[in-house]
């Protein structure tokens, strides 16, 4: 009979084939369902079954809510930058260097297309997944592995028949696809906050979130492009990367290895039009000479390989006429300026209009009613306006754009903060800010009323049903919808009945949302600059609202992740009588204000003030485990041991450098079982 432990290895082996086949191959065998039936079984025996805990199962691919800093690594070999070029009188330069610097002797160029994203080292050993490191300053980068482990088409365990070498690092870019950065962005936008530019800066913010749950959901991906090692297979560097896609790596199929000059413009003027249809953002070419032993042969210069080069596209840009700025307010009560224009195609889409961001970039711009203006996308998907069209530039202009000085909802006079690049609305009782305040507190992340949206909110605010979130839990069906009978207790038509089921549903909603945790109902009171992860430590360390609302800046500062801007907001939010009359609703409606005794049994300041690094592989519970003890019993978890570090909870296989570290800065090591009995 096969055992529990068999079945965990049995079907790690198959979850990791078949994300294998729906992330990089995309050509699935099985339907999500049975996918997700799988994984909640492996899930099961895992939690039965701790000592076989593996930082590379595929459960380990949702993240973790937890917080970690991350650890600066040095790279084994450096990762150098590109030289960029953007003409092919350049490419051709680069071409007879090339061929000068290999003495006539024949070679091949690898064209590649060049991702617009993050660049990614990642370490392999024995078929493993044993780090990833950002680029950094190309000397040293950010080990983030517990995010990359996030990342679905990132093979975490190679399969075993693969002929791979027993230690390699594979390089490449973490992306993130066009669908996942507007989805990004249309809840971004609902929740009032401001929207990432580009998926590049969305993949690179994401890739650094100290909340690996975070990353999971975000679904970046990653192409991987060069392949480094003592021990590599091959001598070119194409077959190379053919051996690492038969691995199990997503490697680009737009690769393609030319003879010549022409074959290479050939190939940059394809795609130069063909990367419109690809589903992710790229900016260029990147030009690489075949053979590993001509790349030694031509060498490297103090920033970057003479063997390689990358030709940018030309950001694309057209001409339009501006024909009105408005200003758009959001949750928070920030004041953006929107220019409409006159459709235009651009980069395959119909584009009429364009973020202009905050009044700064409005007066640098020096915008005109009627101008024609210049409007990019490059790698961007969000188009912007980068200019005005000299061309037709005269010296009769239409009226020139301001920064308008009052709200366009309610009239009230905008406010800047010197340290900050935004206008604000400053009254609260702004309809839009209210709608997104209420839109914010019944989010997923929030309350989770998932039974109501945006435009059940609308309707609810614009029948005087609701004004902030505590009406919400004063609605009755009677105050929803029509009764389903007559005065004579006639039935009413169907509609009416189908009304009151849907009310129904709401109204459970709301209900249920009164037994959310704490954390997350700070989280949904839409503090400003107070996140998820903010939320929950300050819940965790004041463990009630009225205790949060009594502390002193200076406490505030003492919390781990709490720095001063969202202190002083903190302070502000509670010292407004409206906020604290809204505390009171919420509190007389039922509301989880506290921790409550369960969670507070879990609580103690046993590792009050003292900063622990884990490292190692654990028996009795997994390291995501062992940070929430070390938080819930006061503790900070910290990446890397310096002279500050109390104490290393060290599992086995404890790294040799934190060894040696923690030995010569005289850190105390503790074990798993003497940590276990500390917080007993």
């Amino acid at each position: 009979m096969t055992t529990e432990t068999e079945e965990i290895a049995r079907l790690r082996t198959e979850l990791h084939q078949h994300n294998y086949r729906y992330y990089v191959l995309n050509a699935p065998v099985i339907g999500d369902q049975q996918f997700d039936e799988m994984m909640h079984r492996l899930q099961e025996l895992e939690a039965r079954h701790p000592e076989c805990h593996d930082p590379n199962s595929p459960t380990q691919r949702v993240g973790s809510d937890l917080t970690h800093d991350f650890v600066t690594v040095a790279h084994k070999r450096p990762m150098l930058s590109l030289s960029n070029t953007y003409n092919q009188q350049e490419v051709s330069d680069f071409y007879e260097r090339v061929k000068e610097g290999l003495h006539g002797e024949p070679f091949q160029l690898c064209c590649e297309m060049k991702f617009d994203g993050l660049s990614i080292s990642l370490h392999y050993e024995k078929g493993k997944l044993v780090r990833a490191v950002t680029r950094g300053d190309g000397v040293q980068g950010d080990d983030v592995t517990e995010n990359v482990r996030t990342i679905r088409s990132i093979p975490l365990v190679l399969p075993e028949e693969t002929d791979y070498p027993e230690e390699f690092e594979i390089r490449g870019e973490v992306l993130m696809p066009f669908s996942s950065f507007e989805k990004l962005n249309r809840e971004r936008a609902e929740r009032g906050e401001p929207l990432f530019a580009n998926p590049r800066n969305a993949a690179s913010g994401t890739l650094k979130s100290k909340d690996s749950r975070v990353v999971a959901e975000r679904q970046l991906d990653a192409y991987l492009y060069y392949l480094l090692g003592e021990d590599i297979p091959c001598h070119s560097h194409y077959e190379n990367l053919q051996l690492a896609r038969r691995w199990g790596f997503k490697v680009s199929d737009a690769m393609q290895l030319t003879d010549s000059l022409d074959e290479v413009f050939a190939y940059i003027n394809h795609w130069n039009e063909a990367r419109h249809s690809l589903p992710f953002a790229t900016d260029g070419i990147v030009l690489k000479v075949n053979d590993l032993s001509q790349q030694r042969s031509l060498g490297l210069t103090a920033k970057s390989p003479r063997w390689a080069i990358a030709y940018k596209f030309q950001a694309e840009q057209v001409s339009t006429i501006l024909r009105e700025v408005t200003f758009q307010v959001g949750r928070t009560g920030v004041v953006t300026p929107v220019a409409n224009m006159d459709p235009v195609l651009l980069a395959g889409t119909m584009v009429k209009r364009a973020t202009l961001h905050n009044a700064d970039v409005l007066e640098a711009l020096d915008l005109h009613l009627g101008d024609h203006v210049l409007v990019e996308k490059g790698g961007e998907i969000i188009p912007k306006i980068v200019g005005v069209d000299q061309e037709f530039l005269t010296e009769e202009r239409g009226p020139k754009v301001t920064f308008v000085t009052h709200c366009p909802e309610c009239g009230t006079a905008l406010v800047r903060n010197e340290e900050e690049a935004a206008t604000y609305c400053p009254n609260d009782a702004c309809k839009p800010q209210i709608l997104g305040r209420i839109e914010h507190f019944i989010s997923r992340k929030a309350m989770d009323i998932s039974s109501l949206g945006p435009e059940t909110v609308d309707k609810y605010f614009s029948d005087g049903l609701i004004h902030d979130v505590a009406d919400l839990y004063a609605l009755t069906l009677d105050k929803l919808c029509p009764p389903e009978v007559d005065l004579f207790g006639n039935p009413l038509p169907n509609n009416n009945r189908q009304e009151h089921l849907q009310q129904r549903n709401v109204l459970a909603g709301i209900e249920a949302s009164k037994q959310v945790s704490f954390e997350r109902v700070l989280f949904a009171l839409g503090i400003r600059f107070v996140g998820e992860v903010a939320a929950k430590s300050l819940a965790r360390n004041f463990r009630s609202v009225d205790a949060l609302r009594e502390a002193s800046l200076e406490q505030l500062l003492e919390v781990n992740g709490i720095g001063l801007v969202i202190a002083q907001s903190v302070k502000r939010w509670f010292a407004d009588e409206q906020n604290l009359q809204l505390i009171e609703r919420l509190r007389g409606y039922g509301l989880q204000l506290a921790l409550t005794d369960n969670e507070l049994s879990l609580h103690s300041d046993k590792l009050a003030g003292q900063s622990v690094v884990i490292s190692g592989v654990f028996a009795h519970h997994s390291r995501d485990e062992y940070k929430a003890m070390i938080e819930q019993h006061g503790g900070k978890n910290v990446g890397s041991i310096s002279a500050k570090t109390s104490f290393v909870l060290a599992g086995a296989n404890m790294g040799p450098a934190k060894l040696e570290k923690a030995s010569k800065l005289g850190v105390k090591i503790v074990t798993e079982e003497e940590f276990l009995t500390m917080i007993l």
